[in-house]
């Protein structure tokens, strides 16, 4: 693998400044060429805003616009406080009548991680009513949750369990990590999926902020609801996945 931190560029002829085309964007395209070229490849860490500035003779600032420009066409991904990563491949994500996100991903050979933002006891809307089979303003407990492959953010949902079947379920799952080992603690031995429907819309900027995805990308999102082993309802969520970090597969 290249160490781009060892660069022979001349850092002042990478640029042409006759080019009639800006600083930024010859930046950019640079980068994504390296990208191509693989001197940095998927899952690496760029180098820091101020090396890149170094390298081609530029402010931060200008380095910082070129890096945001290829966030927002999906070819890198930038962490508060941790820097930038060239975005890896989109993960194969299988959607069939027993969907489970730490299965997918340890089968993608990568670490899968759950994390619960928030959590309320609520009233069900209509909506929400409709796919659990209850009555509107019935109680229900909403799980806001983050999931990640190798420290990545591939996915963020809002759940919807009935009440009072599954309270406590959302301190299961902050131990836990995963939604299919807290349904075990709460006697759901297996659950498989009803229904699916599938969208996609713009992410607003605290999902973008959750997904480390620059403003303005495309999300899926994924309704669903899902029955126990006796055929009852007891889930009903709306996940929303980054477009660039999956390729969503439907099994028949």
């Amino acid at each position: 693998m290249t160490d781009p931190s060892h660069s022979n560029r001349n850092p002042t002829a990478s640029l042409d400044r006759n080019a009639g085309m800006t600083a930024w964007r010859q930046i950019a395209d640079r980068i994504e060429a390296d990208i191509a070229g693989g001197v940095f490849q998927a899952g690496q860490k760029l180098p820091g805003e101020m090396q890149f500035a170094q390298q081609f003779g530029v402010n931060r600032h200008t380095v910082r616009r070129a890096l945001a420009a290829l966030a927002a066409r999906g070819l890198v991904r930038a962490t508060q406080g941790g820097g930038t990563f060239v975005e890896a491949k989109p993960l194969p994500y299988t959607i069939g009548r027993r969907t489970r996100f730490s299965e997918l991903m340890a089968k993608a050979g990568r670490e899968p991680k759950g994390e619960l933002i928030r959590s309320a006891e609520i009233t069900a809307k209509e909506d929400v009513a409709e796919a659990l089979g209850i009555k509107v303003s019935s109680p229900v407990l909403e799980l806001v949750t983050l999931h990640r492959a190798d420290e990545v953010p591939i996915s963020m949902a809002r759940t919807w369990l009935p009440l009072p079947r599954f309270v406590g379920l959302d301190a299961t799952y902050r131990k836990l990590g995963s939604l299919t080992r807290a349904f075990a603690r709460h006697e759901v031995s297996d659950y498989t999926r009803l229904s699916t429907r599938i969208s996609a819309r713009i992410a607003s900027a605290e999902e973008a902020a959750h997904l480390e995805l620059a403003p303005g990308r495309v999300l899926l999102v994924i309704d669903s609801i899902n029955v126990n082993q006796y055929g009852h309802r007891i889930q009903a969520t709306r996940s929303l996945f980054s477009a660039d970090r999956v390729d969503l597969v439907i099994e028949q």
